[in-house]
């Protein structure tokens, strides 16, 4: 006869059967977290430049000239500009309601911008030069940290520090202290992208008009502080208890 293993008690088990802990080396798990308020590092602006015209070679022109002001404004204000993108370009012929062959009475064209300014001063400014070409439409600003911004990291090492001390208060209720550091999940810091909740982004404005004799006054713009997150779990052992 074949001789059966023998089942191993609680007490002769593997460390890792017993995933809470024992008796003489108890288990504590925490749940570390930071919230920070810092000063935007970046801010950005949509532009959209339209035309419009019965001819689509005019339209073309006119559209074609407007974005090239836009251009040349925009890359005026050199390193207050940190990065300058083309998003889309349409050119849209719109039919007649009436009558039944497909004729076009006007075409519409527009080019969608996007400018990332790091100086807040020149954004004001911008904003109404902009908003003061013809057929020219401005929108944001949209506020924002830098993806490798040192708010991030602090608040991670915040969040790492809560959990350290929600444990040791934990076991110094009990009458023990820490011992080891099992595990450390990373839950994620967290920050908004362009596009996200914007009640923890930034206040929104559009302005559009055509050219003027007079040169638009600077708009006085209030960066948002943005709010930084960070979690993270954490489970460590600790001494036995004296209860």
């Amino acid at each position: 006869m074949t001789d059966e293993p023998t089942p191993l008690t609680s007490s002769e088990s593997p460390a890792g059967a017993l995933p809470y802990g024992t008796p003489d080396v108890p288990r504590v798990a925490v749940r570390g977290e930071a919230c920070l308020e810092v000063d935007p590092e970046i801010a950005r602006i949509g532009i959209t430049v339209q035309a419009r015209g019965t001819d689509r070679s005019t339209a073309l022109q006119d559209l074609t000239r407007r974005n090239t002001e836009v251009l040349d404004l925009v890359k005026s204000y050199g390193e207050a500009v940190e990065k300058l993108a083309t998003g889309a370009f349409t050119v849209t012929p719109q039919l007649t309601h009436k009558g039944r062959g497909e004729r076009i009475r006007a075409y519409h064209g527009n080019v969608q911008l996007t400018a990332t300014l790091t100086d807040f001063t020149a954004l004001g400014e911008l904003a109404t030069r902009l908003a003061d070409l013809e057929l020219t439409r401005v929108t944001g600003p949209w506020w924002d940290l830098r993806p490798d911004s040192p708010a991030h990291r602090e608040a991670r090492q915040q969040a790492v520090r809560e959990a350290v001390q929600r444990a040791r208060e934990y076991a110094e209720a009990l009458g023990a202290r820490l011992d080891a550091l099992l595990e450390l999940a990373d839950i994620g810091a967290e920050t908004p992208a362009p596009g996200g909740n914007p009640m923890l982004r930034s206040r929104g404005a559009a302005y559009g008009g055509a050219a003027h004799e007079e040169t638009a006054p600077a708009l006085d713009l209030e960066p948002q502080r943005q709010t930084v997150h960070a979690h993270v779990n954490a489970r460590f052992t600790m001494t036995r208890p004296a209860l």
